[in-house]
């Protein structure tokens, strides 16, 4: 299969709008080994400044941070603990605000999955998560940067989502208010998201 990224267009909309309109679409990463992709069906909105919850809160600028200050549409790759993240830089140019992908549901490339993630593993497993997810498709901290509309990292169209769920972000504790905001997104029914 050959997917192509969707039009810089798409990360235009609003951050929690974006959010939504990204389940359903393919995260692509292409490597010298091969293609792996996988249909988003979870994701948490993160609103910049006033966001506890957010690595830019208070404006809070980083060499880490950096990317998101920028245009949308680029990745926002960091580590957390040993794994890495990725997020979509969403928001206007110096509003750092961005899209956390929690989850995707395995769509090509299941034999680097199960490569990088261990044969025993279930389907739904692979990539039901936040950081197995860019192990599955060998997203690393190097793509740091990427913009998410060329290759070899990008989102492509996907299929539509019939019913959409929102409730609270996770893994957010001491964060205040922002703890209870309705920002995580989901994929109703679906057996791939990560809790």
């Amino acid at each position: 299969m050959k997917f192509e990224p969707v039009d810089v267009s798409l990360f235009q909309w609003p951050t929690l709008e974006l959010a939504q309109a990204l389940l359903g679409k393919l995260l692509v990463k292409e490597t010298e080994a091969g293609t792996a992709s996988g249909w988003i069906v979870e994701t948490e909105a993160y609103i910049g400044p006033g966001d506890r919850a957010a690595h830019s809160f208070g404006n809070r600028r980083t060499p880490r941070t950096e990317i998101m200050f920028g245009p949308p549409g680029y990745a926002y790759v960091y580590e957390m603990h040993t794994h890495c993240l990725i997020n979509v830089v969403s928001g206007p140019a110096g509003h750092p605000e961005a899209v956390l992908i929690r989850a995707v549901e395995p769509c090509t490339g299941l034999e680097w999955m199960y490569e990088r993630r261990g044969a025993g593993k279930k389907k739904q497993e692979l990539a039901n998560g936040p950081g197995k997810l860019t192990k599955a498709l060998g997203i690393v901290k190097a793509d740091y940067g990427r913009p998410l509309f060329e290759h070899p990292l990008f989102i492509a169209e996907g299929r539509p989502v019939a019913t959409i769920a929102a409730g609270p972000r996770i893994g957010i504790g001491n964060t205040g208010e922002a703890v209870h905001y309705p920002w995580r997104f989901w994929e109703a029914g679906s057996t791939f998201v990560s809790r």
